[in-house]
């Protein structure tokens, strides 16, 4: 892959971009921080695109994008992609109708929600009250195994769903105290992904994976580093789920910041630009 001037940054949000308390302007240590906007003022500079792409509902992500001046937005873990104002959906024919409802009532009425619910029973729960107003995914909070997930929905017929996780909620950990580490997921169509969206708005865009670079702090948002120059890894993400570890090795163009949340932001963009210099002038 061939790195070029980067012209766009994909950047999760929560325990990304977003410190603790999902504020901008908080860093690791709760105290007011800068850098988390210092870095989309550098990608501005730079004339780099923002995008930011998130497991949010569609009207939480557009408020964030509308507050950074982003024209572009990727919700509900890639379900959706907003290019312009103008919605896709990214889930392979699964979408609204007058019929069936929403996509998110047409997972209910599979039965996929109920079975995993009773199946993995103190163990995974809906996470409330981020779970409520959704369009397409359910969202829950808990601890299992994915892969077992896997083989109970494909043996209920139900293939065309997959659960998705999608980082640690340390706040909830209290509230399931035989779960080691509590984490969310949400239960998308199968074809949905952060990785396809990400790919798919450098297609509508005419971008090259060399040149944009992504950054988050979860699994799924690890997988879009086979679309991107760099995929940067925020260090809360290490310190929260040490387990992360072993996924670093299988994907290449993989880097772990050395800060934590929106600081982690900044070391990946403002590395990048001076990387980008260095080359220049070479």
């Amino acid at each position: 892959m061939v790195a070029r001037a980067m012209r766009c940054l994909y950047a999760d949000l929560d325990g990304t971009l977003l410190g603790p308390g999902a504020s901008l302007l908080r860093g690791a240590d709760g105290g007011f921080a800068l850098e988390g906007v210092r870095a989309l003022q550098a990608c501005w500079r730079a004339g780099v695109e923002v995008v930011l792409y998130s497991g949010r509902k569609q009207s939480s992500v557009f408020e964030a994008a509308r507050l950074i001046g982003s024209s572009s937005y990727i919700f509900e873990l890639g379900c959706g992609l907003v290019l312009d104002g103008e919605l896709e959906w990214l889930t392979s024919g699964i979408v609204p109708s007058t019929e069936r409802g929403t996509i998110f009532e047409q997972i209910t009425e599979s039965g996929a929600p109920a079975l995993l619910l009773e199946r993995y029973c103190g163990r995974l729960e809906y996470h409330t009250p981020w779970s409520i107003g959704r369009e397409v995914s359910h969202l829950f909070r808990g601890w299992v195994d994915l892969a077992e997930v896997s083989e109970v929905l494909s043996g209920a017929g139900l293939e065309w769903l997959r659960l998705v996780d999608n980082g640690v909620v340390r706040e909830h950990a209290g509230r399931m105290p035989e779960v080691p580490i509590v984490h969310a997921y949400h239960l998308v169509p199968a074809a949905a992904s952060k990785a396809r969206a990400v790919a798919r708005h450098m297609q509508a865009r005419g971008y090259s994976a060399g040149e944009c670079v992504a950054v988050g702090d979860s699994r799924e948002d690890l997988e879009t580093a086979e679309a991107v120059r760099t995929f940067w890894l925020v260090a809360n993400a290490l310190e929260q789920d040490p387990t992360l570890e072993r996924e670093l090795g299988r994907l290449s163009g993989v880097r772990v910041a050395s800060e934590t949340y929106g600081a982690g932001v900044y070391e990946a963009v403002v590395s990048t630009l001076a990387e980008e210099r260095g080359r220049a002038r070479a």
